[in-house]
């Protein structure tokens, strides 16, 4: 058992990677949206009525979906002073209440998006900008895969910090 839960926890990490570093392109293209945006605006007086919003919609996503990638290299934002002031065991315990936690919250708030999400898909909704694309049913949706990716990569980590196989990216702010 403890070798398939390890293993479950390289698969996921190996996902999680994987997407994090996939969202890298969904900046870079928001990068472009936004400096042809600008080109466009105030180099031909011809702004697009779809470029602010492809690039929150990119930015959005990589955003959401990178969630993942920032849990398995415990790169949140933290306050590293209380890791320097208590012992190791006493900072090893607390990053355990701190993935329960966060678990039971990212739980609470997937079963909250579920319903908006499923409701989206069956009735698509529209922006109703000059573009009007269906912005508000991608967002929903995508949140709802990010929440699981997110729930997937921090039990993960409960796996690692189970089996003392956490590494050098827990101490690493």
């Amino acid at each position: 058992m403890k070798r398939l839960l390890a293993r479950y926890a390289d698969v996921m990490d190996a996902i999680s990677v994987f997407i994090g570093h996939g969202c890298s392109v969904l900046f870079f293209a928001c990068i472009v949206v936004s400096a042809l945006e600008v080109v466009m605006r105030y180099g031909f007086d011809s702004p697009t009525v779809w470029s602010t919003e492809l690039a929150m919609t990119l930015c959005a996503s990589a955003w959401v979906l990178a969630v993942g990638y920032v849990t398995q290299r415990n790169r949140h934002i933290s306050i590293t002073m209380v890791e320097v002031l208590v012992s190791k065991r006493v900072w090893r315990f607390m990053r355990l209440i701190q993935m329960l936690i966060a678990s039971g919250a990212v739980l609470m708030l997937t079963i909250a998006l579920w319903g908006p999400a499923v409701k989206a898909l069956n009735r698509v909704e529209h922006s109703g900008s000059a573009l009007n694309s269906i912005q508000p049913t991608y967002l929903k949706t995508i949140l709802v895969a990010g929440c699981i990716l997110y729930l997937l990569q921090l039990v993960a980590n409960i796996i690692r910090w189970a089996q003392h196989t956490e590494g050098e990216t827990v101490n690493g702010h």
